[in-house]
């Protein structure tokens, strides 16, 4: 879905509280005092900037109301992520609630979150940013249906069009064998519900979900797969084996 126009409101709404403080002060002392002090060759301008003085409290006001609920929204998503407890009850959210949560998870590890309200499927959901890296997030809250090859495509159409570093795509579910090949070589991260309970445990103030043993070969990308040793010393044990053996041999 098209990313829909985000309004001033949304983004002071989206930043901390105080970012609303200080706009509300600047938005007065350049309206109220700045402006009005400025003398021009033109009547006009003089007259509209003069005039600025009285709507000026105003916008300020407004700008300020929007502070609170600032703050409260700050607390309400991170409520929401510290009171997560298995991937069951991050399946229960509505799919902006999702986002919220993924946004919240990045956002503790120090990136800069931009949420875009894109809509409930397609697009990017989320772009971070951290130093000179800049990340496009797409969130895919599927309980039933593995994420197949074509949303990593097109994801990766999206990351060749734009001047991002990687794109990050992250389902509560799983990918199916085709997406995790095609993207194993590329700059493209995809994040399953073993990776999320994962990211959401180490950012929680209090863990409450349980990190679960990561599932995606670290050296190609492919699904590790639970397999049983059939010769030598370890014959009948069972091990981690990635799926794309014998093109990959990676095992724990």
């Amino acid at each position: 879905m098209p990313r829909r126009n985000t309004s001033f409101a949304d983004l002071l709404l989206q930043a901390p509280w105080w970012v609303s403080v200080v706009a509300a002060a600047i938005t007065y002392f350049v309206m109220g005092h700045l402006l009005p002090a400025i003398e021009t060759e033109n009547q006009l301008i003089n007259m509209v900037f003069k005039a600025l003085a009285v709507p000026a409290p105003y916008f300020a006001f407004f700008i300020l109301l929007i502070a609170p609920f600032s703050f409260f929204n700050s607390r309400r998503k991170a409520k929401q992520l510290d009171t997560q407890k298995s991937i069951d009850t991050i399946r229960q959210l509505h799919w902006r609630n999702f986002e919220e949560l993924v946004a919240e998870a990045y956002r503790r590890q120090g990136y800069r979150v931009a949420e875009g309200g894109f809509g409930a499927d397609g697009g990017i959901d989320l772009e971070l940013r951290k130093n000179d890296e800049w990340v496009l997030v797409q969130c895919k809250q599927w309980k039933a249906q593995k994420v197949g090859v074509n949303v990593i495509r097109e994801m990766f159409g999206v990351l060749s069009a734009s001047n991002a570093d990687k794109v990050i795509v992250i389902t509560s579910g799983r990918y199916t064998q085709q997406a995790i090949d095609f993207a194993s070589d590329k700059p493209m991260l995809l994040v399953d519900g073993n990776g999320l309970l994962s990211l959401i445990h180490d950012v929680q103030t209090a863990p409450k979900v349980e990190a679960t043993k990561q599932t995606i070969c670290p050296r190609c990308g492919s699904e590790l797969v639970e397999r049983q040793a059939k010769r030598g010393i370890n014959a009948g044990n069972t091990f981690l084996g990635c799926s794309s053996f014998p093109k990959c041999r990676y095992s724990e």
